[in-house]
């Protein structure tokens, strides 16, 4: 009986997280594509060989066609196709 109720506890708290839009383990770490803001308006879309962000900012370092680019988490959309 109790490890019924443990898997009851356990399968309730999995339904109560996923019913918060998180995911409990996210999977998604290639990209194929990018498309970048820079400050002076430009518009960079690319194919990307590397990206890397940073667990005590918001920037994201792309790289897209041989330039390595530092941007905000805001100015960048990655695509996985």
């Amino acid at each position: 009986m109790r490890k019924l109720t443990v898997w009851i506890l356990v399968f309730t708290a999995l339904l109560t997280l996923s019913g918060c839009n998180k995911q409990m383990v996210d999977l998604t770490y290639s990209y194929e594509r990018a498309i970048l803001s820079l400050p002076n308006g430009e518009v960079i879309e690319g194919k990307v060989s590397s990206w890397t962000d940073f667990e005590d900012g918001d920037q994201i370092q792309v790289r897209i066609d041989g330039k390595t680019y530092l941007v905000h988490s805001s100015n960048i959309v990655l695509i996985s196709d």
